[in-house]
């Protein structure tokens, strides 16, 4: 791990650090951070004593930027904040007009839109995952993960016209109707992730190595993932009953069988366990679907230019990093009086400090990769 690093006593300027501490600065160009992240962390010896994650290297005003974009508009801009989970930042803004607006959506949008939203979760996951192996050390996972990503980017691209943003979501629906190969192609995807993701389990879950690096790593109790606000697979990971598709269903979930998947020993590996376990629940969504998408329209009747009712509207998404919120304040016009994103990586960054005091400097990627952060879903 480079760092650049800088030797700093009680006696040198800066009463704060004790004799012998060090100060590191990781980032904010790193390749452990995966982003403009900036992390100074004060160590004595090898042990991580404090850090201090400093941000703002890629605000982009994107909550700004929404407020001065149609009701239609300020949508797309949310993919660039967690793009990897673009599908559903989209979904999440869409629901919220939706709500606004009290538009129906028909059934065949339903499906389609969860379809991709739990695709775009498998494809998120797998790429954290070839990530993770590769901060630790392990090339060859981040090449079969890649796989199986790049098989569901080709079928994003094939509906979406796009692989990575896919501006797939409107107000009412979805864009376009699936692609004629759209069902044959997830069937035949589903079957090569049940044989592949073996081969994962076999380099990854069941190695010595990457276990003895993640387990009893990073340790985060259920009341302190509470208490920093923490969602998705890291709180789950801590044993919290969080996931807002089972505790505040939306867009069909409710009618589908699926488990929420947790996990009590807060650490490392346990987040690495819920996220794999969550990617076979998605495929089980997904079989669930996939043969059974309605006939009919896929997009609800909609006005050219949408205006909200005054008010303040709030919607939430489970994405793959955990809970989206969504709230508007409108004053009865074509755009938004003010729009704030509540992201899942601001929160479950905020608990990295309590999570590696103590650790060893070794053991920080470790504990900073289990929390799958996307920088600019952070700083926006």
């Amino acid at each position: 791990m480079y760092a650049e690093t800088q030797i700093i006593s009680s006696s040198e300027n800066n009463p704060q650090l004790k004799e012998g501490q060090l100060v590191i600065n990781v980032g904010p160009q790193h390749p452990a951070t995966h982003g403009v992240l900036h992390l100074v962390i004060t160590l004595e010896g090898e042990t991580i004593v404090k850090i201090e994650p400093h941000l703002g290297y890629i605000h982009r005003s994107i909550e700004k930027m929404s407020e001065s974009l149609s009701y239609r508009q300020f949508i797309y801009v949310t993919s660039r904040m967690d793009y990897l989970s673009a599908h559903i930042n989209n979904l999440g803004c869409a629901l919220c007009v939706e709500k606004g607006m009290q538009i129906e959506v028909p059934a065949r949008a339903q499906a389609i839109r969860i379809i991709m939203s739990e695709l775009t979760r498998i494809a998120s996951h797998e790429l954290w995952i070839g990530a993770m192996a590769m901060d630790l050390g392990a090339m060859t996972p981040f090449f079969y993960t890649f796989r199986e990503r790049e098989t569901i980017n080709d079928i994003m691209e094939q509906t979406c016209g796009a692989r990575l943003t896919m501006n797939y979501m409107v107000p009412g629906g979805v864009m376009y109707d699936l692609h004629p190969e759209f069902v044959t192609r997830v069937r035949a995807f589903i079957t090569q992730f049940k044989d592949k993701v073996t081969e994962l389990e076999d380099l990854v879950t069941n190695n010595i190595i990457f276990r003895n690096r993640t387990e009893g790593i990073g340790i985060l109790s259920k009341e302190d993932a509470i208490s920093f606000g923490c969602t998705g697979p890291v709180a789950r990971a801590s044993g919290v009953d969080g996931d807002i598709r089972k505790r505040f269903p939306y867009t069909g979930y409710e009618q589908l069988d699926f488990e929420q998947c947790l996990h009590q020993a807060g650490d490392s590996f346990a987040r690495y366990i819920v996220r794999i376990r969550e990617m076979y629940q998605s495929i089980r969504i997904i079989e669930q679907l996939i043969d059974q998408i309605p006939e009919g329209d896929f997009q609800a009747k909609t006005k050219a230019v949408i205006k909200l009712p005054k008010g303040e509207f709030y919607t939430r998404v489970e994405t793959a990093r955990g809970e989206l919120g969504v709230y508007i304040i409108s004053e009865g016009g074509t755009t938004p009086y003010r729009i704030k994103y509540r992201s899942p990586g601001f929160s479950n960054l905020s608990a990295l400090d309590h999570m590696a005091r103590g650790s060893k400097i070794g053991d920080l990627m470790a504990t900073m990769g289990t929390l799958d952060l996307v920088i600019p879903d952070i700083d926006r």
